[in-house]
C-alpha cells in the first residue's frame, strides 16, 4: 500500500471554499450541485488543468441518499417524512448509504490525480491519515473500521471510543479521485442519526429486500466536539484543513472556475438533474 503522504504532498495544491455559498454558476447551491462540482474537480484534475484540489463544503439539512437507498419499496413514505422534517434529499453519484448534511457538519473532497496507478483503498487510508494528522494536537485516538448501527457503515468509518464522527466514499473519473468525507464536527449528531433510522424504518417498514439496509442506532454516533469534549466548530476544522494543507504543499492557490470547468458543469449537473427527477418530484408532493 503507497505512503499516504505521498499521495497527499503536491507542490500545488488548489483550495475551493464552498462553505458558504447559496449559488454556484446561476443554479441552487445545494448538495447535488456539490456533487456535480466535484466531478468537474476530478476532471479537471485528471486531465492536467487544475493541481490536486482540496473542497471545503456544507448545506443546510438535507439527506444525501446513496443509489441503493433509492430503490427503498416505500420511498415516497421516506421522503416524505424527511421533507416534513426539513430536510431536502438528493441521490449522490458516488457510493454509500443516507447520510445527514446540516451547518454543523463539514465535507471535504480530496481530488487526486494519478489513480490509475492508486488503489481505492490508497485513496480512503489517505483520507483517514489526513483527518488524523488534522485532529493530532487533540486525539491519537481516531481509528477506522465499520461501526456497525451507523448509519452510511462502512470500513472506513471514523470513530472515537467506537462513536462514529465521519465517513468516507469516493467518486473516480478518468484518471482522478474525489474522496469525500463528511465530518461530523458539531450539533446535535443523535438527532441526526434519528431521523435516518426512522427514515428507514418508514422506507423499508418489515418488507425483505435485497439490499442489506442498515439497522440504525443513534447511540453509536457522535460529533467530534462530544467526542473531544470542546466546542470545536466548523470553522475550527476549515483552518485545521487549510494548516494541514499548507503542510503537505510548497504553494495553495485559489482559483475561480474557467470557462470550460463551467461547460463541463452544466453537463454533469443536468445528469444529478436526472438522477434526482424521481426523488424531485416526491419532494413536491
Amino acid at each position: 500500500m503507497k505512503n499516504w503522504k505521498e499521495i497527499i504532498r503536491h507542490s500545488t495544491f488548489r483550495y475551493i471554499d464552498h462553505s458558504g455559498d447559496e449559488y454556484f454558476h446561476n443554479k441552487p447551491y445545494t448538495a447535488l450541485t456539490s456533487f456535480a462540482v466535484d466531478d468537474v474537480i476530478a476532471m479537471s484534475v485528471s486531465n492536467g488543468e487544475s493541481p490536486p484540489a482540496i473542497r471545503l463544503w456544507v448545506h443546510p439539512p438535507t439527506i444525501v441518499l446513496g443509489i441503493p437507498d433509492a430503490r427503498l419499496p416505500y420511498l415516497n413514505e421516506g421522503i416524505h417524512y424527511l421533507a416534513d422534517k426539513s430536510y431536502h434529499v438528493v441521490v449522490r453519484n458516488s457510493g454509500g448509504l443516507a447520510v445527514a448534511l446540516d451547518e454543523g457538519v463539514l465535507n471535504i473532497s480530496l481530488v487526486i490525480p494519478g489513480i490509475r496507478h492508486l488503489s481505492i483503498q490508497d485513496c480512503y487510508e489517505a483520507m483517514v491519515s489526513f483527518v488524523q494528522y488534522m485532529l493530532r494536537d487533540l486525539t491519537d485516538a481516531v481509528e477506522a473500521y465499520e461501526i456497525v448501527g451507523s448509519y452510511c457503515p462502512g470500513d472506513y468509518d471514523l470513530s472515537i471510543g467506537g462513536k462514529k464522527f465521519a465517513g468516507i466514499s469516493q467518486r473516480r473519473v478518468k484518471d482522478g479521485a474525489a474522496v469525500q468525507i463528511y465530518l461530523d464536527v458539531e450539533g446535535d449528531s443523535k438527532n441526526r442519526a434519528s431521523i435516518i433510522q426512522h427514515f428507514y424504518a418508514i422506507s423499508k417498514k418489515n418488507e425483505q429486500t435485497k439490499f442489506d439496509y442498515p439497522e440504525v442506532n443513534p447511540d453509536v454516533m457522535r460529533s467530534l466536539s462530544e467526542l473531544l469534549g470542546i466546542e470545536l466548530t466548523v470553522s475550527d476544522m476549515k483552518k485545521r484543513v487549510h494548516d494541514a494543507l499548507d503542510d503537505f504543499s510548497e504553494q495553495i492557490i485559489e482559483r475561480e472556475f474557467s470557462p470550460e470547468e463551467h461547460s463541463v458543469f452544466d453537463k454533469r449537473y443536468a445528469q444529478m438533474i436526472k438522477r434526482n427527477e424521481t426523488v424531485a418530484l416526491l419532494q413536491q408532493k
